[in-house]
């Protein structure tokens, strides 16, 4: 059978864009080289134009030149389509990416989406606020157990607040009056000294004259000490 009708043969892919586009700079590149070459032949002939006279040989390198500038005219313009056809196709390969990136987002956002759901129905919102209750509630608890731990044993339950509050009140008027003076409570207050001499009674100190009209002054030394008689030092 495969003798009668043959083997059929694979197909070969279609080409790709980014296929497509570097065989089209391939191309722009061939063509460049050949206007590039064309600018160099076409430079020699303007030299030579310059420098041959006015006559036919002149002329003759008048005509190549013109034949060569119409090649690179020529080439220039398939260059140019080239270059428009490789803008295109990258337009189009711009666009492809774009949509492949779209497909990654929306398979990405379905995938999540999907896991999102199934989270959800372990989480319920009624779960939520009665654990929250809960808490408030043990939060009460502790509260009042902290309270009746931290309540003072010596404190008596039958004490009289009106009568702390006389008491208070008292207190609050003596320490009224002993600051009327100087703003000063008068056990702050400094003592004087005339009062001090008068609770000690201590006589007057000696004004320093000797009976009989001798003065009891003695001369110092360097040091302010009192000075020691030359007698004494010799014996």
């Amino acid at each position: 059978m495969r003798r009668v009708f043959g083997v059929k043969k694979d197909k070969e892919p279609p080409p790709s864009v980014q296929d497509a586009s570097d065989r089209i700079n391939k191309r722009g590149d061939t063509v460049e080289e050949k206007i590039s070459k064309l600018e160099s032949e076409l430079a020699k002939y303007k030299e030579q134009i310059k420098r041959t006279r006015p006559g036919p040989a002149q002329e003759a390198v008048k005509a190549r030149a013109m034949r060569v500038l119409k090649q690179k005219r020529m080439y220039e313009g398939q260059r140019d389509m080239l270059y428009n056809q490789t803008y295109n196709l990258d337009q189009v390969a711009f666009a492809s990416e774009g949509i492949k990136d779209a497909q990654q987002t929306m398979s990405a956002l379905k995938t999540a989406n999907k896991e999102l759901k199934g989270m959800m129905k372990t989480v319920k919102i009624q779960d939520i606020d009665n654990l929250q209750d809960e808490m408030m509630d043990l939060m009460d608890v502790s509260n009042e157990i902290q309270e009746s731990l931290g309540r003072s044993y010596s404190v008596p339950d039958d004490i009289d607040e009106e009568e702390l509050m006389g008491e208070l009140d008292a207190l609050e008027a003596d320490m009224g009056m002993e600051t009327e003076g100087d703003g000063v409570p008068s056990y702050l207050q400094p003592d004087k000294e005339s009062d001090l001499d008068a609770e000690l009674n201590l006589p007057s100190a000696p004004t320093g004259h000797a009976p009989g009209g001798r003065t009891n002054a003695q001369t110092e030394d360097e040091l302010g000490l009192p000075a020691v008689p030359h007698a004494s030092l010799r014996g």
